[in-house]
């Protein structure tokens, strides 16, 4: 069993599970979209992190339906003076403005209903 484990981590390199994904929140575009008055949704993500994917994917098709809402989101490892101006501690968090303050933050949410559900509560 070892064997096989060892086999499959040579085969399957580590940054193949990595996400693609960059940094697209800025102080600048989130007062902007504040100012604007327009929804909000901040996902903080790790490059490694399974979950993180997941909610990655979620959000990337949700920016797609929700035109009229500012999607933003940063790495929490790289990025830690935007997660300690949002009070942001962990990967997976989705957070929520509208009007300069935070309506709902969730963590770890992987399903495409509870995303959406989430989203909808800002609007």
């Amino acid at each position: 069993m070892k064997k096989i484990l060892i086999i499959i981590f040579i085969l399957i390199p580590f940054h193949s599970l990595s996400i693609e994904k960059k940094t697209t929140f800025t102080l600048k575009k989130f007062n902007k979209a504040q100012e604007e008055g327009k929804v909000v949704v901040i996902n903080s993500w790790n490059k490694s992190c399974l979950t993180c994917a997941k909610q990655v994917k979620i959000l990337d098709e949700a920016e797609e339906k929700f035109k009229n809402i500012v999607f933003l989101s940063f790495e929490q490892n790289k990025n830690k003076d935007i997660a300690r101006l949002l009070n942001i501690d962990y990967w997976t968090t989705i957070a929520i403005y509208r009007n300069n303050k935070e309506i709902i933050r969730e963590m770890g949410l992987t399903s495409k209903e509870k995303i959406y559900s989430l989203i909808k509560k800002g609007i």
